[in-house]
């Protein structure tokens, strides 16, 4: 005999959305995110049914249910936002149900209103109702509205609309709304939620290299003196005062001296070269010594302190490569590969090469040295560091980092780790299932009005639950057509564009300085950094007029001051007739008290008392922005922007009689009345966007 288990419950609940591999590996989460739930909720016959998106928190309670809406007619699709309140492991549900007050509501205003059963239909309302007055998990006060519905029902005094529209009592509809009758409540699995700490998904990040702030060159004997962790602190409030949450090092570590690299990455270095900090390892230590240069334990532990006192927090490169110096290659070579003719192998990207730089194989001896890194990181762990920018992810294997990540969380949950991963997709993404917060992403290379709009679509809308692209405006290496030849306007663009379309965006110093000069033939900076020392006259250029800093810190108050700007899931991309704009959205709704079940909601802006004020002045409504960009840095554009109206959560009373919305520009602060059609000029040679707040009537 064949037994067959029923796998569906009696009202089926398929196609639930955040999941990752079938609920294998947990879908990402932010404190105080919103996150978007979807399921396809459907049973036989024509009763009418709803759904309830349920959130347990990482002690098993339930902290947050939403009752979920229809999404596409006819589709059986149903949406809801679930929002975290605390770090940790939660799981969601979605409770599909049948709805029997609706059921009955529909069959009844069709009968009456043809004269049909209609004693009958007013009756079965009367009956529903009482049932649920009836039961004692209901407020008196809820019971008492029920009550008063059976008694309208049942009133054979009054004709037979009256009493039908006992059953559409405004007061009857909000009982109904917050604690709907339920039948048959069928709950789809448990599906994981990993909700990490705000600087796992949100953040401005900045990097500079410890060396070049404040090296000092000696003209006398051609000779530099390096910059140390005293000299590089002088920075930190400028960056601070830029809005930075991040600052971003690369490796710290002792520099090779076998094969260095020269300037412009010179085969051949001269005696007083620095050579790249990525050529890992030297006599004096590897992936846990300082380089001398920079200064001592106690010198970085000042770093750190002084960065955490300006609201910064420092992240560290994690590359896993070693100089042919590094102590690891004599006393552990089985972890590097080595060739037929018995040397080892360094690293290529033909027709690039890199023979200042051993790659480690991971096959010969894994446990050692998956232990070996393990010490490395929890020795900078111990240092103050809790953020991770890891070198090429995508050269070691994935069991690896699936290991070394859940390894690090079980006992420091709050450390981060960010995929510099420019490779395929396949990888990338499976990069982040396997337990990196955020990566690099393809954002750099995406430059037309399309080419944007479709990357924020898929960055947005496709790949959240397993991908969090941070959005860096250029890199060392990396240096594009569209900023070599844009002029000051492409950076302008490009700084909007990373720091108002996603939570997460990074820029490398000398960006705001308009650095733009290419090494003759590539995609990347002359006399580029890694190779050498480049100190900047940052506060000489502002003076002058030359800088970026102060429109960068224009947009990271932006950024800070309103919550919409914070969460990935919440653009919404508009029309505009002019293949060179581009209109995107975002909203967030402040949540009223009560809405979290015991859990207060979270405070995703600690410090920043403008966001505070914001939405404690919008109880129950929205902060909403509007960004129109001109992607085209040579020359102005005209458009007629189209408004998606219903994506703005605009709300009656931000409406003038012409059905108008007022709008102020964040950047510039000019005020005007928007509808549904709006036409825009656009010049970037003086402002390439408007950032535009909807302006909330009283």
């Amino acid at each position: 005999m064949v037994r067959t288990e029923v796998k569906v419950g009696r009202i089926p609940v398929t196609g639930v959305q955040p999941v990752v591999h079938c609920g294998a590996v947990p879908a990402k989460a932010l404190v105080g995110e919103d996150i978007p739930v979807r399921a396809t909720v459907f049973r036989e016959g024509h009763d009418r049914l709803g759904a309830t998106a349920v959130l347990y928190g990482p002690d098993g309670a339930e902290v947050q249910r939403t009752r979920m809406t229809e999404g596409t007619p006819g589709l059986d699709e149903f949406r809801a936002t679930l929002r975290p309140a605390v770090v940790g492991p939660h799981t969601f549900t979605v409770e599909g149900w049948s709805d029997p007050s609706a059921t009955w509501h529909h069959a009844a205003t069709v009968k009456i209103e043809v004269g049909a059963d209609v004693e009958l239909m007013l009756a079965e309302g009367g009956a529903l109702f009482r049932r649920a007055a009836a039961d004692p998990d209901r407020s008196e006060a809820d019971r008492a509205v029920l009550a008063r519905a059976v008694r309208g029902l049942e009133d054979a005094t009054r004709d037979t609309q009256e009493r039908l529209r006992a059953a559409e009592d405004p007061d009857l509809v909000d009982v109904l709304a917050a604690r709907p009758i339920r039948e048959f409540v069928s709950p789809s699995p448990a599906y994981p939620l990993d909700v990490q700490r705000a600087l796992a998904g949100r953040g401005a990040w900045y990097e500079f290299f410890p060396r070049s702030e404040g090296a000092v060159y000696h003209p006398q004997s051609g000779t530099w003196a390096s910059g140390t962790f005293t000299t590089a602190a002088g920075r930190l409030p400028a960056v601070a005062e830029m809005g930075f949450d991040v600052i971003y090092l690369p490796p710290i570590h002792p520099i090779g001296r076998a094969h260095r690299k020269g300037p412009n990455n010179a085969l051949e270095a001269g005696p007083h070269d620095p050579g790249s900090p990525w050529a890992i390892g030297s006599p004096e230590g590897g992936h846990d010594a300082i380089h001398p240069d920079l200064g001592t334990a106690e010198d970085f532990a000042g770093f750190v302190d002084r960065a955490a006192g300006l609201g910064l927090e420092v992240a560290l490169d994690l590359a896993l490569q070693c100089s042919p110096d590094h102590p690891w290659v004599t006393e552990h070579p089985e972890w590097f590969t080595t060739r037929v003719d018995g040397t080892i192998a360094y690293a290529e990207n033909p027709p690039k090469k890199y023979q200042d730089i051993y790659p480690l194989n991971f096959d010969n001896d894994p446990r050692g040295l998956r232990r070996a890194v393990l010490r490395v990181v929890e020795r900078w762990i111990a240092r103050g560091v809790k953020i991770f920018r890891v070198d090429n992810p995508h050269t070691k294997p994935l069991w690896f980092w699936e290991w070394l990540i859940a390894k690090v969380h079980r006992t420091h949950p709050e450390v981060v780790f960010l995929a510099e991963a420019f490779t395929r997709p396949a990888m990338m993404h499976a990069l982040g299932r396997a337990g990196f917060q955020q990566s690099y992403s393809y954002f750099t290379w995406r430059n037309t009005r399309d080419e944007i709009a479709e990357y924020l679509h898929e960055v947005t809308a496709e790949t959240p639950a397993f991908y969090r692209p941070n959005f860096f405006v250029n890199t060392p290496d990396i240096l594009t057509e569209f900023l070599q030849f844009g002029g000051p306007a492409a950076f302008k663009i490009r700084a909007v564009l990373a720091a108002l379309s996603n939570p997460m965006w990074g820029m490398y110093a000398g960006f705001e300085l308009f650095e733009h000069v290419a090494r003759s033939g590539a995609e990347e900076y002359l006399d580029n950094e890694k190779y050498e020392f480049r100190p900047r006259d940052f506060a000489g250029a502002e003076a002058r007029g030359a800088s970026l800093a102060p429109y960068i810190t224009r947009l990271n108050r932006i950024r800070r001051a309103h919550p919409a700007f914070q969460d990935l899931q919440n653009l919404v991309l508009h029309p505009a007739d002019n293949e060179g704009i581009l209109v995107f959205s975002k909203s967030r709704r402040h949540l009223p008290d009560g809405q979290y079940g015991a859990t207060a909601e979270p405070t995703i802006f600690p410090g920043v008392p403008d966001a505070a004020e914001l939405t404690e002045s919008l109880p129950g409504r929205a902060d909403t922005v509007i960004v129109v960009l001109n992607c085209d840095p040579h020359a102005a554009r005209e458009a007629t922007v189209s408004l998606d109206v219903a994506a703005l959560d605009l709300d009656p009373r931000d409406l003038d009689s012409e059905g108008r919305f007022e709008v102020e520009d964040l950047v510039t602060g000019a005020r005007w009345w928007w509808g549904a059609a709006n036409y825009v000029r656009l010049d970037p040679a003086v402002e390439p966007a408007h950032v535009l707040k909807v302006v909330r009537g009283s």
